[in-house]
């Protein structure tokens, strides 16, 4: 029995979102893996479709998290919200290259007070958006120790990270900075206007997608031998091959 809600039209993705800034993006292709296409093509993702993919927003108070995913979910926006205690979420459906993918947006208190209780929900999460206001410069100097408080609960090399401002004006420049030391993709929004709001969710369902694609085929044994898989910012790396062959498929 299907108790999943049916992905909404235009939360179908048959291509790759492409990133928003070049210097700052975790991956710089323009297509989805070969070996993620092919899969899907097959249906042969496992049990991809059938999961929900945890991804936590972390930043400090009143920087905009709550609002950038109610732009994001339910299109609203609500400059008189109350601050979130503890945790709260969020549940969007997708369908990725014909595959149905669900993401579970972790929305965490950015109080000092409710840290802990909020921390205790971080583990698990297949990707991280920290979030900040390009107005305030203390909440981009904080983005890295939200990061690091993140990380405790999560493996480095498993999770993506997203850096955004849900406002901005000003300090662009040295944000990307900041997305280039996390090695974290950067992308600009407004919670306020939906600028790039739609273009960056779809962008990590894409790429959490794709990472999820990829660890499955491992896991079951259907990478070759000689195939190195690297989900990090080194576009270079990221799809190595040892075969000399050209496979007419992912094998």
């Amino acid at each position: 029995m299907n108790i999943l809600a049916p992905v909404r039209r235009d939360r179908v993705l048959a291509e790759l979102p492409q990133y928003l800034r070049k210097e700052a993006a975790l991956h710089v292709h323009k297509d989805f893996h070969p070996r993620v296409t092919c899969a899907c093509q097959e249906h042969r993702t496992g049990t991809v479709g059938f999961k929900i993919s945890k991804v936590i927003v972390v930043g400090d108070l009143s920087v905009g998290k709550t609002c950038l995913i109610n732009r994001f979910c339910k299109d609203t926006f609500d400059k008189n919200y109350k601050a979130t205690i503890g945790v709260d979420f969020e549940m969007e459906r997708f369908e990725v290259l014909g595959i149905p993918f669900s993401l579970q947006l972790w929305d965490t208190a950015g109080q000092e007070r409710f840290k802990c209780i909020a921390s205790t929900y971080y583990r698990g999460a297949q990707a991280i958006i920290i979030v900040f206001n390009l107005n305030d410069v203390a909440s981009l100097e904080h983005t890295k120790q939200w990061l690091a408080d993140a990380l405790k609960e999560n493996d480095p090399s498993s999770v993506l990270l997203f850096l955004t401002p849900a406002q901005y004006v000003l300090m662009e420049r040295d944000a990307i900075k900041v997305a280039q030391e996390m090695k974290a993709e950067y992308w600009a929004v407004s919670s306020l206007t939906g600028e790039n709001v739609r273009e960056f969710f779809f962008r990590v369902a894409a790429l959490t997608f794709e990472a999820n694609v990829l660890a499955e085929l491992e896991k079951s044994g259907a990478r070759r031998i000689g195939d190195v898989v690297r989900i990090n910012s080194d576009d270079n790396n990221l799809y190595l091959t040892a075969s000399k062959k050209k496979p007419t498929c992912c094998l």
